[in-house]
């Protein structure tokens, strides 16, 4: 039985969010996960003595199975996975059209529950798939009650800019949050930024490089701020020059009139 799903990089988060999506399609997880010795799985190996990434070792525990990596330069341990890959190339991806990633993902869901779901099983041609795996589909590991969280968890330092840095865009914040560490929270939809447990902004994320986003509300109260501190600041040096407007300005206040455009 096939699951696949199309992300926008093979970094972490992501390799962990296909586990948590491939569990959730198949309602169950194996009691042993094969996997070829990817940096993501294995940081270090040394014969049989493995020293796995700490996240997977989470994610393992949390859904309860084995994690165990193919022996090295044994291509039949994982042949039937890199079959796979030509055949989903050939008979999925090749020629396909589509819009954007929730497209892509839509018509792969609808491929794994049919097309690929309906060929004949490789131990017995004269079963399908869907059929053989219903039948062990029991002897799968149960869903904990909640699936791990996938959600990117950054503290970031900020400075003097109100932005925020995170995956290598930056985020507008309210010029108030600057000179303080905040926490990011980032799914794959959007960026949260917090100032301990209060969300100071909200962010559609980008999974570009380099770019800016900005709230329209954090620049309109930075400008309103820039535009209140050079009128003050331009008020202040008259003051000083001229102690005696200050007298002027009192009444100018009173009357209503906006010190600033003075």
């Amino acid at each position: 039985m096939v699951f696949l799903r199309f992300y926008l990089d093979a970094k972490m988060p992501n390799f962990i969010r296909g586990h948590v999506d491939a569990f959730s399609f198949f309602q169950g997880v194996a009691r042993v996960v094969l996997y070829d010795n990817l940096k993501s799985a294995v940081l270090e190996r040394y014969g049989d003595a493995i020293r796995f990434h700490p996240k997977l070792l989470e994610l393992a525990g949390h859904y309860r199975y084995e994690p165990r990596p193919v022996a090295p330069y044994r291509g039949n341990e994982k042949g039937r996975v890199e079959r796979k890959i030509r055949d989903i190339r050939q008979s999925f991806f090749a020629a396909r059209q589509f819009v954007d990633l929730d497209d892509l993902n839509a018509q792969a869901l609808d491929w794994c529950t049919g097309l690929a779901a309906n060929r004949p099983c490789p131990e017995d041609k004269t079963r399908k798939v869907h059929e053989v795996f219903a039948e062990e589909k029991p002897r799968l590991l149960a869903l904990p009650d909640k699936p791990f969280e996938t959600t990117d968890r950054v503290e970031v330092e900020v400075r003097k800019v109100p932005y925020v840095r995170f995956d290598l865009n930056d985020y507008s914040i309210p010029y108030t949050r600057i000179q303080r560490t905040l926490t990011v929270l980032a799914d794959l939809a959007a960026v949260r930024i917090l100032d301990g447990t209060e969300v100071i902004a909200t962010h559609p994320r980008s999974f570009d490089k380099g770019a800016q986003i900005e709230a329209t509300e954090h620049v309109e109260e930075l400008r309103q701020y820039k535009h209140r501190a050079r009128g003050q600041s331009r008020l202040d040096h008259l003051r000083r020059a001229v102690p005696s407007v200050a007298a002027l300005f009192e009444q100018a206040a009173e009357r209503g009139a906006v010190l600033a455009t003075l």
